[in-house]
């Protein structure tokens, strides 16, 4: 095949699987269409690069966003000139971010390649908010996609992770999905276009460095057609996703099944208890360790970077480990009456409290006098009363006036200071 025939039919295949995986509408995105611009996230390697001409070829109106992580002194620098000197020759308006990754990845805790790859992603999301991108495209290929499928299986992945990456996964797009690595070599060869090599994905010390270098070639001995049989098991994969996923919903209705809390009595279903948890950043030891509770242990806790999981008598409890010290924020107004009414809302006689209003959560010992009852009571019993698990009293707030109760907010006021009709002038709370 002619050269230009080559290129050509390149251009032509990424097209078709852009129209037919992704479903990206190119009008809104063409060249001179202002703000409506599509993101390539350009390393200089080669996969990147060709990405670049590919969809420059395809009329998209494009902006290119770099990263320098500053983790190979000289070699970063020469990507960085590199990607700066194609995207002015290319007329392509060019973004550069630099990362102090190391100190990222210490400070977090963190691997430095999961750390790269969380401030890669932080950025790009931050750049379509504030530019009003639809998309980023990145230039995963079929090889990436078979060193995906692996290493996921070596980890012990589920039906999700066989399906390997997705053309297209919130507001990520991958338009090289259907270009093999050699494809995308002869297609800057043909072109005459140079790019730059990453010495470090020659080093076999990386997972994915040592599945590319040594895992592959010994399959492809096997069966040449290896990379293209892993893929299609993915895409297979894949296609059955839907009907899975309407498989866990249907489950998780049958069980009772939330997003806050996993009953129990579920426990034994390793697949249940992963998809109630995917995404929340729980690792496979702590799965494992859910799984083996079963009625025991209650109170245990187990956290992510994101979340928080306690056992509770009956269930697993999830919440965001944001909810956890987020302070609830209170309105004060003085009203003529008492208007609507709900559990964020509460009515008190404005002239019996007499200094500033203040939240804080509830502690070991608070006792109020909940609205309508006479006496004390611990703040604790009257949540056991009423059923609140051990995760939701954890981020139960008190609105306090001096060292007084006022209101568990949420729940109940204090009947001490309720609306009567002796009240002069009333103050609503809230939240």
């Amino acid at each position: 095949m002619k050269s230009e025939e080559f290129t050509t039919a390149v251009v032509g295949k990424v097209k078709t699987f852009i129209e037919s995986e992704i479903s990206l509408d190119a009008s809104p995105l063409r060249e001179g269409q202002k703000g409506a611009a599509l993101f390539v996230a350009l390393s200089g390697g080669a996969d990147s690069t060709a990405l670049l001409l590919i969809m420059k070829d395809l009329g998209y109106n494009l902006q290119a966003l770099h990263c320098n992580f500053h983790l190979r002194g000289e070699e970063s620098d020469r990507d960085q000139a590199f990607v700066e000197a194609l995207c002015e020759q290319q007329g392509v308006p060019l973004s550069v971010r630099h990362f102090q990754t190391e100190e990222e990845a210490k400070q977090r805790g963190i691997s430095i390649e999961m750390a790269a790859r969380d401030l890669r992603y932080d950025w790009f999301r931050e750049k379509m908010k504030v530019q009003g991108a639809s998309f980023v495209a990145v230039a995963h290929h079929r090889d990436d996609q078979a060193e995906t499928l692996l290493l996921n299986l070596l980890r012990g992945t589920g039906l999700r992770g066989l399906a390997g990456m997705q053309p297209k996964q919130n507001r990520i797009i991958r338009p090289l999905l259907c270009l093999s690595r050699k494809e995308i070599l002869e297609y800057l060869e043909q072109k005459g276009q140079s790019f730059v090599t990453d010495s470090t994905n020659l080093e076999r010390i990386a997972q994915r460095n040592i599945v590319r270098l040594n895992l592959i070639p010994l399959l492809q001995e096997i069966n040449p057609s290896a990379i293209g049989h892993l893929c299609l098991a993915c895409e297979n994969a894949r296609q059955s996703l839907p009907y899975y996923i309407k498989g866990i919903e249907a489950a998780f209705e049958e069980l009772g099944i939330t997003k806050e809390s996993f009953p129990v009595k579920a426990l034994p279903s390793r697949t249940l208890l992963h998809e109630w948890l995917l995404g929340k950043g729980f690792n496979q030891a702590q799965e494992e360790d859910m799984l083996g509770v079963g009625n025991r242990c209650v109170g245990k806790i187990w956290r992510s970077s994101t979340h928080i999981v306690l056992l509770d008598r009956e269930a697993l409890l999830l919440a965001p480990l944001t909810s956890m010290s987020q302070v609830p924020q209170i309105k004060q107004e003085i009203v003529l009456g008492i208007e609507d009414t709900g559990p964020n809302i509460a009515y008190f006689d404005a002239d019996l409290l007499t200094s500033p209003i203040a939240v804080r959560p509830v502690r070991e010992g608070d006792t109020f006098v909940p609205f309508g009852m006479k006496g004390r009571k611990l703040i604790s019993d009257y949540l056991t009363d009423r059923k609140v698990n051990r995760l939701q009293k954890a981020r139960t707030f008190v609105a306090t006036c001096s060292s007084d109760i006022i209101w568990l907010i949420g729940h109940r006021s204090d009947n001490r200071y309720r609306v009567t009709a002796a009240t002069t002038r009333i103050l609503k709370l809230t939240i």
